[in-house]
């Protein structure tokens, strides 16, 4: 999930092991990755034009996951993550893919007694507010077991959107 050498940049999506690499290189990381996918908004254009940074680029288009992962991870929330038998060692946000074409769905995981579920309302909000802020169109629901979570998709009108 790190930065070593021959591997590139991964957010984390909450479907991973910890974290291993320090706070702070970590941030220095997400930071740069952000910078960059903020740039990439802007050479594309594809925003308004007194601010073309607020709307998702292509690249984001073809890599929703990848791109809301570094969004969250940006503005600061927290990933849930996994042991190595796949088990939920921490609570946070887990990105995956959503249930139609291009979207991506954002629920708020944890371990059993973590206490995630009486969480998730707040935390799925702050979410929400981070991703509309970024020019995504985000929906909350409830699935089974009245467990909340965000359907994510791109705006309406954006070039490469159906």
């Amino acid at each position: 999930m790190g930065s070593a050498e021959g591997a590139g940049f991964e957010p984390a999506t909450g479907d991973g092991p910890p974290l291993t690499e320090s706070t702070e290189a970590r941030a220095a990381s997400v930071r740069t990755a952000f910078d960059g996918l903020l740039q990439i908004r802007r050479l594309t254009g594809d925003g308004r034009a007194d601010r073309p940074e607020a709307v998702p680029a292509p690249w984001e288009l073809h890599r929703p996951v990848r791109a809301v992962a570094l969004a969250l991870e940006s503005s600061g929330a927290t990933p849930s993550a996994v042991d190595t038998a796949g088990q939920r060692v921490s609570a946070g946000y887990r990105v995956r893919t959503g249930e139609s074409a291009g979207s991506v769905r954002v629920d708020w995981a944890g371990p059993p007694g973590s206490g995630a579920a009486h969480h998730e309302e707040e935390a799925l909000a702050e979410c929400a507010e981070v991703l509309r802020g970024l020019g995504w169109t985000v929906l909350l629901y409830r699935g089974p077991r009245r467990r909340r979570y965000l359907e994510v998709e791109p705006p309406a009108g954006v070039p490469g959107v159906r």
